[in-house]
Parts: structure tokens; C-alpha cells; sequence
């Protein structure tokens, strides 16, 4: 609990916000800093059958499948599609985690939340979740620390240049896409760390791409793919933040 208060803007976007662009690293650093252009990039099994579960996040009804809102990020008894042993989502191989060093300073992020990211998959379709969150450091209470989630998004690659017209990907070859979150507003906290979750799935909050490419709703079958991000400076996955200037 860090606190927090109402206040009234006169436009959205709020006027002052300038967009920062964190960088994508092959070590899981989440910063400002370019990537190296030799950066390696990172890959992950994604098996519909066996989805990322949904914590909380950008709902507002699913009970008892789902609940909305803020949780730490941590697999467990009550959340729908965890198994034993009970573990934080970012100890999962199919869950990319970038994080930045604790902050210096007090940051607010208020806007809409969205990541580029350079992307391949081994099949015709898949998707590319993502999730920002609040890293709380360790407590009395959390010795762990607590991985609050803010908000979320997903993007289905045949849609990735529109919407009216779906492409297929090319398996193995690499595409540019826009994945898109709920505007969201956040108070970072001094010693606190802003987090990026990169998967290709978050359910029951969105329903599991079969891999295959077959129209939503009538595929039977579903595969197993192998899904990569790239982070090289020529090809360099980044997350974009609405940072809202420290006012008087």
C-alpha cells in the first residue's frame, strides 16, 4: 500500500506526459539504455493446453474462474489453472521477465500502455501477451516481495497489421507487433521496479490460441509452439510509458 489520491486533468492524454521507451535486454534488464546488436533472443514453449493462468488483472466479472483487479503475482489453490508446486508466474519457462533496477525515484506512469516487440513463432498463428507490474520489495509481510499487476494486453499475430484482413505468419520468419494495454495509472515507488511480462497466454482472461491457425471458435486440434522475442538493436522489442512529470 502505497497510497494514493484522485485529482482532475483537463485532457487525455494528460498534457505533460512524454512517452519514455524502456528496451527489451537478453539479461532481463528492463532499461533506457540501446541493445547490444549482437543481443541473443529468447524463446519459450507455449502449450495451449497447459496456459498461463490468469491472476487478477483487467476484468470485471469471471467469478469463480477469474477475479479482477490487483494480486500478487503467484500461482495457488484458489487460482484457476495452477498446479503444484505453487510458484510466481515468473518462475515459469513459458513467462519472459524484464525488470528494471530498483528506482531511484518516485516515477508515475498514467496512460495508455503499450509494447513493440520483434517477434517469430515456428507456427502459423500464435499470440504475444503482456502484463506490467509493480515490484514491491521485500517486507515483513512479503519477505518474497509482491508482484502487483496493473494492467494487460494481448495481440493475436493475424491480426498484427489488421484487423479486417488477418495474414498468417511465416513460420521462422520474424514480423514487428504492437501489443496494446488498458490505460492504466501508477505511483512507482522509490526502491520499487517496473516490470514487463512477455507470454502467450492469460487465461481465463483471453481465450488460448490452438497454434494452428484455424478460425476462432471452430478449430479442433491445437500444437505446441515455440515462440521468441527478438532484443537486438537492429530489431530492438521495447515497452513505451506515459511518464507524467513531478509537479509542484
Amino acid at each position: 500500500m502505497h497510497g494514493g489520491r484522485w485529482r482532475d486533468e483537463r485532457a487525455w492524454p494528460i498534457a505533460d506526459a512524454f512517452t519514455t521507451v524502456l528496451y527489451l535486454h537478453d539479461d532481463g534488464r528492463l532499461w533506457e539504455s540501446n541493445p547490444s546488436p549482437i543481443a541473443k533472443p529468447l524463446s519459450f514453449i507455449f502449450d495451449p493446453a497447459h496456459p498461463v493462468p490468469s491472476i487478477g488483472g483487467t476484468i470485471t466479472s469471471g467469478e469463480p474462474l477469474m477475479r479482477g483487479g490487483g494480486y500478487d503475482q503467484r500461482e495457488g489453490p484458489s487460482v484457476y489453472g495452477s498446479r503444484q508446486p505453487y510458484r510466481p508466474l515468473a518462475a515459469r519457462p513459458d513467462v519472459l521477465v524484464f525488470q528494471t533496477r530498483p528506482l531511484a525515484e518516485d516515477i508515475e506512469v498514467t496512460g495508455a500502455i503499450e509494447a513493440h516487440l520483434w517477434v517469430a513463432s515456428d507456427g502459423p498463428d500464435t499470440d504475444f501477451t503482456i502484463k506490467l507490474i509493480d515490484v514491491y520489495p521485500p517486507s515483513a509481510d512479503y519477505p518474497e516481495g509482491y508482484a502487483l499487476n496493473l494492467t494487460d494486453g494481448i495481440l493475436r499475430c493475424r491480426y498484427r497489421d489488421s484487423w479486417e484482413k488477418p495474414t498468417m505468419m511465416t513460420p521462422g520468419e520474424w514480423c514487428q507487433i504492437k501489443v496494446m494495454a488498458f490505460p492504466t495509472s501508477n505511483l512507482f515507488k522509490a526502491g520499487h521496479k517496473i516490470r514487463l511480462d512477455v507470454s502467450s497466454s492469460n487465461f481465463p482472461h483471453f481465450d488460448v490460441n490452438p497454434n494452428t491457425g484455424a478460425p476462432e471458435g471452430t478449430g479442433m486440434t491445437r500444437r505446441v509452439a515455440k515462440n521468441t522475442v527478438f532484443l537486438d538493436s537492429g530489431r530492438p522489442s521495447q515497452l513505451l510509458l506515459p511518464v507524467i512529470p513531478r509537479r509542484s
